[in-house]
């Protein structure tokens, strides 16, 4: 059992100061009666809570796809700038949330939001191998010698080593990277060892969740459990 305060603040965005003025409001019902007190018992996985007539159903955990536009910091708050839980719908918003890994402010695509803490952890622990997908548009033509170097693993300018990296040519001066580290500015400067400049960076893949075609840089919907499962599904063995 568990105060009805509680659970509603937990799976919304409601504050418990809120939830006792929709109470004194008649504006919370427990199986379809008006509850007055914010305080009393329910159970969190059979009693039916509405608030405002909208059912608040229980979830443990939630676990969003964005497609994260430039501009928005990859953050749970901040005080001078705009961050991608400031631009979640209402219907998303609740306790608690984060977005798991940080994509930087000018970089767009895949980012999963949760309140999920192991999950994050595991997918951002480099020993899981999870292998984040990325596209890099560079300032010139790509040379021979740079696929080489990825995979034999880049040394930045301050002698950090990272680890070997899948690298594909797509065009004159766009390429594929799979890392499965997640270093500040990582590809970046992984780049910017090889004496190119990257102008444009999306990610398009997590583990084998691929982002959503459908969803518009902003836009924002639920994964499914087989697509969380997804993020741990990818190529183990890159090489």
């Amino acid at each position: 059992m568990e105060r009805l305060d509680k659970f509603i603040s937990t799976q919304t965005s409601y504050s418990r100061k809120d939830i006792k003025r929709l109470c004194k409001s008649c504006e919370v019902t427990v199986n379809d009666r008006i509850v007055k007190q914010s305080d009393v018992k329910i159970d969190p996985e059979n009693d039916v809570v509405c608030v405002c007539g909208e059912e608040i159903c229980y979830k443990q955990f939630v676990y969003y796809m964005m497609n994260k536009p430039k501009g928005v910091l990859s953050a749970s708050n901040d005080k001078n700038a705009k961050t991608v839980i400031d631009i979640l719908p209402q219907q998303f918003r609740r306790k608690n949330l984060f977005p798991a890994g940080r994509l930087d402010k000018d970089t767009t695509g895949l980012l999963i939001i949760t309140d999920d803490g192991d999950f994050a952890h595991r997918m951002l622990s480099p020993n899981k191998k999870v292998y984040k997908h990325y596209i890099a548009t560079l300032d010139k033509e790509l040379d021979d010698t740079v696929k080489e170097r990825f995979e034999n693993g880049i040394v930045l300018s301050d002698g950090t080593v990272c680890q070997k990296a899948f690298f594909e040519k797509l065009s004159d001066s766009r390429a594929l990277v799979k890392i499965c580290e997640g270093k500040f500015h990582q590809v970046k400067k992984m780049f910017l060892s090889c004496s190119y400049t990257v102008v444009e960076l999306e990610r398009v893949q997590i583990g084998a969740l691929k982002l959503d075609s459908h969803l518009a840089q902003s836009e924002v919907r639920e994964l499914t459990k087989s697509e969380t499962l997804l993020v741990f599904n990818g190529e183990i063995d890159q090489f």
